[in-house]
Parts: C-alpha cells; structure tokens; sequence
C-alpha cells in the first residue's frame, strides 16, 4: 500500500524520537531548575532540538535512499510518498527552524545544536556508510548533547551538572551496536560495514555490554557528586541494575537472536526510569515539602 505525502512526512518526522532528544533536554533542564523554568524557555528548548532531530533523519532518508530501497522500502522516498527534492527541502527547513529557535534562547544554545547538525551531516553523508562502530559512537555523542543542551537554554553555560549526566549516552552506543546484530543480514545486502559484520556477533555483543555496564555505573553521578538529590536515586539505581543484569545475561548466554533480541528489549523498555528519574528530581522541591 502506498503512503500518501502527509504520510510521508509524519514518518520522516520521526515524532517519537523528539522525546529522546528534545524531551530530554528539556527534562535536563527541568531537573536543574527544579522545574523553576518559564514556558518559553520550555518550549523553545524542547522544539529547537526536536526539529534539529527529525531534520537529521531527513537529510539521512536521503543519503540512505538505495540501501532502503533493498531494505527498508516502506520509507518514505522508496514508498513514493515523498521525492528527493522535498526531503531536502524538509530538512533545510527544519535545520533552520531548529537553529532559529535555538538563536532566541542564547549564543551556548545555537552552538550546540549548529554543531550537532553539522556532526548529522557528516554522520549521514560520510560515517554511516564508512565505519559502522565510528556511526555508533557518533549517534551516543549526539545523544549525549541533549544533556548538556538542557542546561545551556536556561543557564548559557555548561557545568558539572550536565557533564555527570553524560555517560549515559554509553547507554545508546551501546544499544546501536546490539540493534546492529539484530539488523546483520539488511546490513550486509548494502554493504554497511558494522561491527558485528567486521569483528562478529560474539565480539560485538562484548562490545556492547561494556557499553552498556559503563552507563549502568555511571548513570548515578549526578547523585554522587552531589548535583541531584536523593530523589533522582532510586529508579535510575534500578535502571542501573537493569543494564549490568542484562549485559551479564548477553555475554554468558549463547549469542542467538532470540537472547540478543530478549536483552536489548529489556534495555530498552527499562530506559523509561531515566526519564521518570529526571521528573522525580524536577519535584524533588515539592515532593520534599510534602514529606
């Protein structure tokens, strides 16, 4: 069945990925405020990031447009739902959207995401198709940006606070390297050269729990280093648990697509308590005025 254009370009939106990237920057800053942040900032926080977001999955619909005529042909350009010269119009205007709402907020603001959408072109034109792993790691940097976005809209400035919540974007690396596993027989129809194409799944799958066991250890920081408060501590400490558990169970069981598929479900399904957390630290102010 063909989609229409409308269609088209709600999936090359990728709506649910704003909340990875500007829902979770946006839940940054709302952690360090306290929840102590004007709706404007809010929101300009949230979309900014959010249309820098699906301008990224635009612009690399486009470059991806032969591999997913093979494998992923219900996308948007291979679909005929949508043509190359309106993605790329789709993703200027977004680009530039994005970076305009980030302009409004400060310089800090707009820095971080012209960089980020830079490192989304080199990511799409060059990496993806050169070096599966240097892809991996490079989707885990930009992640790992909404962090240090969240605190540059309200503050202009960068502390210890967003880098302790850094390392959590090992958590992505590690989950892109797993999902490549998963994706092995597409992958190697057009030639994308993954990690478990190049090192196989054994390696790769070791690979991927280290990323994963480091996220687990170090997710709690903030707490540590006294930058959030207790409250933030005890869903992220069970979505730590939930990350060493799983990388244990992926490198001790047989490397099979069922176990593999099984642990990274879980991975994935438990990231919903890093968010939880950050909602938690927003209210600690009100919660600890209750109690």
């Amino acid at each position: 069945m063909s989609k229409t254009p409308a269609q088209g370009l709600i999936a090359l939106l990728r709506l649910p990925y704003w909340m990875m990237t500007g829902g979770l920057a946006l839940l940054t800053a709302l952690a360090i405020t306290k929840a102590n942040m004007n709706l404007e900032t809010a929101l300009l926080t949230f979309f900014s990031m959010a249309f820098i977001t699906s301008a990224g999955f635009a612009i690399n619909d486009y470059f991806d447009k032969e591999s997913d005529a093979i494998i992923k042909p219900q996308r948007p350009i291979p679909a005929g739902a949508l043509t190359l010269k309106q993605v790329i119009t789709i993703s200027a205007f977004l680009f530039a959207l994005g970076l305009a709402l980030a302009a409004l907020i400060n310089p800090l603001s707009f820095t971080i995401l012209l960089v980020d959408s830079i490192l989304l072109l080199i990511y799409s034109a060059l990496v993806k198709k050169k070096s599966g792993f240097a892809a991996n790691a490079l989707v885990g940097i930009l992640t790992g940006t909404a962090f240090l976005y969240g605190q540059a809209t309200i503050s202009n400035t960068i502390t210890l606070i967003s880098i302790s919540l850094y390392p959590i974007a090992f958590g992505t690396i590690g989950g892109n390297v797993v999902r490549d596993i998963l994706s092995r027989e597409g992958d190697a129809k057009v030639g994308y050269p993954t990690l478990p194409l190049k090192v196989g799944d054994k390696t790769a799958v070791k690979i991927g729990a280290l990323f994963f066991t480091s996220c687990g250890i170090l997710a709690p920081l903030p707490y540590l280093l006294g930058t959030f408060s207790i409250y933030y501590l005890p869903l992220i400490l069970l979505w730590s648990i939930l990350l060493i558990y799983s990388s244990i169970r992926l490198v001790t069981t047989e490397t099979t697509i069922v176990n593999v598929k099984k642990y990274e479900r879980i991975v994935t399904m438990s990231m919903m308590l890093l968010p939880l957390s950050l909602i938690l630290e927003a209210l600690s102010t009100v919660i600890g005025g209750l109690l």
